[in-house]
């Protein structure tokens, strides 16, 4: 099933608009790719929610980009910022990261963000959205949704 950002906003807006702020309150997050060996290699990015799609770009040949090529998988966590405050919890998406190689799509992208050229251009078909936050100062709550089925809420004292 290909799920893109548009069709989890459609399927669960609370935890989409979560999400999203969460992101928007850092412009740095960490990315996870898999290396030729299969091991983990995490690095820097930047991520954009535009016109229904989760972006991720990236300077030309860079080991993320050339990963990504490889073998499309990802995670992405969020920034948590300074301190212990991550307010809204703290956030991770997985998924497949496809290169978007056609021109008018990487215009109009171009046209919205403005990024260096040149630049690898990827959406994300999503796997699983992930929130963790601590409710009351009492309950550890892991929210996970996979396209498909129902936000799955776990509670843990």
């Amino acid at each position: 099933m290909n799920t893109n950002w548009e069709a989890f906003v459609t399927a669960e807006p609370d935890l989409a608009r979560t999400v999203e702020k969460r992101f928007g309150a850092h412009t740095h997050h960490v990315l996870a790719t898999l290396r030729k060996d299969g091991s983990p290699r995490t690095t820097g990015l930047e991520v954009r929610f535009l016109s229904g799609e989760l972006w991720l770009g990236m300077m030309p040949d860079s080991r993320k980009a050339l990963d990504l090529r490889r073998d499309p998988r990802f995670a992405l966590q969020a920034n948590p910022g300074p301190g212990t405050a991550m307010d809204g919890g703290d956030v991770r998406i997985s998924g497949r990261a496809i290169e978007v190689e056609d021109a008018e799509t990487r215009g109009r992208y171009t046209k919205e963000v403005e990024p260096p050229e040149p630049f690898h251009l990827f959406r994300t078909e999503l796997t699983e959205v992930v929130r963790t936050y601590v409710e009351d100062d009492k309950y550890l709550v892991v929210q996970v949704w996979k396209p498909g089925a129902p936000v799955r809420t776990l509670k843990r004292t």
